[in-house]
């Protein structure tokens, strides 16, 4: 992640909007946020609607959003708010990973994309990487874009990837593979990441998909 921008002490401080429909997480975000002098939060809006709609009102340097929201969510709220103001910088905030939903925010125009597992020093240091113009992902985030770039891995999925590709095509959850392979969930999602990359695919039911068109199950 960027290094943190030096701020001088006669500068306004960075303003910032929250936007999520959680209440529990516009309060979180705020007390971190305004434990900095640097940081001033300036209002908060409970989906990508409310802040299309309030946006000017606010005035705001940065705004910090969730991705899933309902009526309108992020992405949506990224584009019509960049169609207003083509200088706007928005952080993404949300604890979604998938490659979708990375690419679509970041070709939305988002400022960066961030998971809600940083620690408070990444998300200051984002914030304040954001209000200078500077481009911010979580490392983890970072890994797959430049994963999407390479393009998908060449080679066979292994026995293991497969087995974990039959269990989720027949409707098994991430914990029913898990318990049934006797690994963890978290080596399952591994091992459905690995298969995207060499599907070259986003998602389980494309990779469902894919995997019939090549007769993999067969």
């Amino acid at each position: 992640m960027s290094a943190n921008p030096i701020r001088s002490q006669d500068q306004n401080p960075i303003r910032i909007v929250i936007v999520d429909d959680h209440p529990v997480v516009r309060d979180g975000l705020r007390s971190v946020l305004e434990r900095d002098p640097d940081f001033e939060v300036v209002g908060e809006a409970e989906d990508g609607e409310e802040i299309v709609a309030r946006y000017r009102q606010f005035a705001a340097d940065v705004v910090l959003m969730d991705l899933r929201m309902p009526r309108l969510g992020g992405v949506g709220a990224i584009k019509q708010l960049l169609g207003t103001d083509p200088d706007a910088r928005i952080l993404v905030l949300t604890t979604y990973d998938n490659d979708s939903d990375v690419v679509d925010a970041l070709a939305a125009g988002a400022t960066g994309y961030l998971l809600k597992d940083i620690s408070r020093e990444e998300l200051t240091r984002a914030v304040r990487a954001a209000a200078a113009g500077q481009s911010v992902l979580s490392p983890a985030v970072t890994s797959r874009v430049l994963g999407r770039m390479r393009g998908p891995t060449r080679g066979p999925l292994s026995q293991r990837e497969l087995e974990v590709l039959r269990l989720i095509a027949d409707g098994a959850t991430n914990r029913q593979v898990a318990a049934t392979l006797f690994i963890s969930q978290a080596t399952v999602k591994t091992h459905l990441l690995h298969v995207y990359e060499k599907l070259g695919v986003n998602d389980r039911a494309a990779a469902v998909s894919e995997a019939h068109k090549r007769n993999l199950f067969s």
